[in-house]
């Protein structure tokens, strides 16, 4: 069966099961969810506007800041309502070309939230490195073209999933035990040879989230000495503090992106399985939950935009690297 032309064994549809074993849950679990979703969309939307608003917010690390944002909003958009949907109306159902869609966006914009974050350590190695020269090298067409680049990355590495994905039969059925169409979780429910998925799932991986670690990790070295050569405690501190938002968004988004990964593919017999959609639900959702309220905390000129937004003009901007 399986020799067959794969074309007749593509279903018209697939089912998302939502997280098995907790379909008696489902609608507790949801709210949790749908709270994270509407703060990470008012969030991260309130970050776009009051940095596109704001002279004082007109500067490299809030055009990443803002960037970063908008593909935050955009990834938890394409997961969130659908998932919402299978767990209120058990509407489980979707089109098998509207799957690879929603296949191709995830893993394109987390691939591109990664990008984002390195480019933004990038931004926080030149700022501190060389402040003198902050604004002569991350000029506006540089930061466009950086951005391009990583969003070009991410389409042209996570197209050929949809490839790799559409050619395969699908003899299982078409039931795939996750709450959004994954690249994995679907080529698993084909009956055919998914070793060049897997492979490829690998590379991307390697290609995108190793190379981004290792230049964050490159960049906060760099940081680190620099800060450390520096004579007075209080110029120390105000460098290090310009980082903490930066630094706890990289903790939030590869945390459970690590374990996503690791346990996929080591732990896969050891952890429950609904265990693993929690979590993959949490990766999707958590870094845009948490980074507006991460940068409206501990960013100032960020925090005197939301009280002067509320207050009107009563708040005066204060110019910090």
């Amino acid at each position: 069966m399986c020799g067959e032309n794969s074309s007749s064994l593509t279903p018209g549809f697939f089912i998302l099961n939502g997280i098995p074993g907790l379909e008696a849950a489902h609608t507790w679990i949801s709210l949790p969810f749908c709270f994270m979703y509407v703060i990470a969309v008012v969030g991260n939307c309130g970050l776009i506007y009051l940095i596109s608003h704001e002279d004082a917010l007109h500067r490299p690390m809030y055009y990443f800041l803002a960037l970063l944002s908008f593909t935050d909003v955009t990834l938890c958009t394409t997961t969130v309502p659908n998932m919402l949907c299978i767990f209120w109306f058990n509407l489980k159902e979707i089109d098998f070309d509207a799957c690879l869609a929603q296949m191709f966006f995830v893993h394109m914009l987390t691939g591109m939230e990664s990008g984002v974050l390195m480019l933004m350590a990038l931004d926080r190695y030149v700022a501190i490195c060389y402040p003198l020269r902050y604004s002569i090298i991350l000029t506006n067409p540089v930061i466009a073209k950086t951005g391009l680049a990583t969003f070009l990355r991410g389409v042209l590495l996570i197209i050929p999933f949809t490839f790799l994905t559409k050619r395969l039969p699908y003899c299982r059925g078409n039931f795939i035990p996750h709450t959004y169409c994954d690249h994995m979780s679907v080529a698993k429910v084909s009956c055919g040879n998914i070793k060049v998925n897997a492979v490829y799932g690998l590379m991307v991986a390697l290609l995108i989230g190793v190379f981004d670690i290792c230049c964050i990790s490159v960049s906060y070295t760099m940081i680190l000495r620099a800060v450390v050569s520096l004579s007075s405690a209080d110029a120390r501190h105000k460098a290090f503090s310009t980082c903490t938002s930066h630094i706890c968004a990289i903790v939030i988004t590869y945390v459970p992106a690590f374990f996503t990964f690791f346990a996929h593919r080591f732990g896969g017999h050891n952890i429950p399985h609904h265990i693993h959609i929690i979590v993959a639900n949490l990766y999707l959702l958590l870094p845009p939950t948490m980074n507006p309220i991460v940068y409206g905390v501990k960013t100032k000129q960020i925090r005197e935009g939301v009280f002067k937004f509320l207050l009107g003009d009563k708040v005066v901007f204060t110019q910090d690297k």
